[in-house]
């Protein structure tokens, strides 16, 4: 795996500034601007006959509260996808993940008449989670030799697949097509009906594995050979990398829904502030993704005010770009 050299501590204060920014930004901005003052009085006093009040403890602290938890986990989920395949073009949808969570989603409204908040939630992880263990398992991780470009090829065909099933699904019923809207474009919205504590706690877990998996992810990037002489079974990295990966977009779907590109985006900032080490880049890529969403949500609530652009519509706008940026960069046989 290639990294460029680290930034040092000017690198960290950006990712701290631009996630404290992010923060006051999403706080303060939107359709009623609020000041510093209606902030402060806000979480100190606040009144619930005060609009700005309102606004900012029922609004905007929950939508804060889900950036902070998706945006996070799909920036390290990113990190450990293209570690994994070492693809800097891959991102959590290139595995089938958020696929496997929308055609989950979809194919319950179908089968059981209904798409409340609650039945969507519990759906969409468990979507999340067969997709990623099918990937493992189409890729060779059974039979310990899941290689890179397996990985990727078993992910962009079962991704294809599930998109298939999911247009299937729409054509057949056509009240399942506003479910599938939805899911397609994630959205920090409806942030106030998601169980955004309990997936925090996921993320954490999901966190933590990646955490743990993340110098033996490194020592996969010499090469199977060489890391399996080093003591690292590739296998069981592998599919500890992926259980990770599903806990983290498994969350971050369920609070937003299925959000483009960030996983793309992130990473190769977050690279080039970490440096060398996979563990920094996470941590990294968990404060670069979070303020990114925040930032791209609030922009969506501002464009077309009192309307409002879905934040994965706004991270599509600029991962689309970001995307064409990095494959004309890339040089044959590049890693991430």
């Amino acid at each position: 795996m290639t990294h460029a050299g680290g930034t040092g501590v000017k690198g960290w204060a950006l990712v701290l500034g631009l996630l404290v920014a992010a923060v006051v930004v999403t706080l303060a901005w939107g359709v009623r601007p609020v000041s510093p003052g209606d902030l402060w009085r806000a979480f100190t006093a606040p009144d619930p006959g005060n609009p700005a009040d309102v606004a900012i403890l029922s609004i905007r602290l929950p939508r804060l509260a889900a950036g902070l938890v998706a945006g996070a986990a799909l920036g390290m989920a990113g990190s450990v996808m293209q570690a994994l395949t070492r693809n800097p073009l891959a991102d959590p949808g290139l595995l089938g993940v958020n696929a496997g969570a929308a055609f989950a989603v979809v194919l319950g409204a179908l089968l059981l008449g209904r798409a409340d908040g609650g039945l969507i939630t519990a759906l969409a992880f468990p979507g999340a989670a067969a997709a990623s263990l099918a990937v493992f398992v189409l890729g060779g991780g059974l039979s310990g030799d899941a290689g890179p470009i397996r990985l990727t090829l078993a992910g962009a065909a079962l991704n294809a697949l599930l998109l298939s099933g999911v247009s299937a699904v729409v054509l057949m019923r056509g009240e399942a097509l506003e479910v599938f809207r939805f899911w397609m474009a994630g959205s920090l919205a409806s942030a106030i009906e998601r169980p955004v504590a309990m997936m925090a706690l996921v993320v954490l877990a999901g966190a933590l594995l990646a955490l743990a998996a993340a110098p033996r992810l490194e020592l996969l990037s010499l090469g199977d050979t060489l890391a399996r002489g080093l003591g690292t079974r590739p296998g069981r990295v592998q599919a500890l990398s992926l259980v990770a990966v599903t806990l983290l977009v498994g969350a971050a779907v369920s609070v937003a829904g299925p959000i483009a590109f960030l996983g793309l985006m992130v990473p190769p900032l977050a690279r080039r502030i970490a440096g060398h080490s996979l563990r920094r880049e996470l941590v990294a890529s968990a404060g670069l993704g979070a303020a990114l969403l925040l930032l791209a949500d609030t922009a969506g609530r501002l464009i077309f005010a009192p309307g409002e652009i879905r934040a994965g519509v706004m991270t599509a706008l600029l991962g689309g770009p970001v995307f064409i940026w990095i494959a004309r960069r890339l040089k044959p046989g590049a890693q991430a």
